[in-house]
């Protein structure tokens, strides 16, 4: 059974910093394309960042480049998201989700080429 579990979330105010962790197990993590996606209330779903467990390259989204960092431990089959400088903006529920692919991070940031999602870990971020 293949599961993704999201754990780090939680309540901080802006400036600080937080890291996500999403757990994968149930196939086989270093043909994946792990990303982390958010959800704001009454906003899409958007594509924050995403890693190839294949190849090693990296996609963040314009809005948090130099903020935010992906790494991948593939022993842990874990990837990480370390959230730095965070704004009240970057408030939402943040999935992690996975798409098996040799193709590197070509269009990782588009939540309908994903086959598996985790529940969410919540992120809030106070003014």
């Amino acid at each position: 059974e293949v599961q993704l579990v999201e754990s780090g979330g939680g309540l901080v105010q802006a400036g600080g910093s937080l890291r996500l962790a999403c757990a994968a197990s149930g196939f086989t993590f270093d043909d994946y394309v792990i990303a982390w996606f958010r959800q704001a209330p009454g906003k899409e779903r958007e594509g924050v960042s995403c890693i190839s467990n294949n190849d090693g390259s990296i996609y963040y989204a314009e809005s948090v480049k130099g903020r935010f960092t992906i790494s991948s431990d593939n022993a842990k089959n874990t990837v990480y998201l370390q959230l730095n400088s965070l704004k009240p903006e970057d408030t939402a529920v943040y999935y992690c989700a996975a798409h098996e692919s040799t193709a590197g991070v070509i269009a990782c940031g588009l939540p309908y080429i994903y086959d598996y999602w985790g529940q969410g870990t919540q992120v809030t971020v106070s003014s």
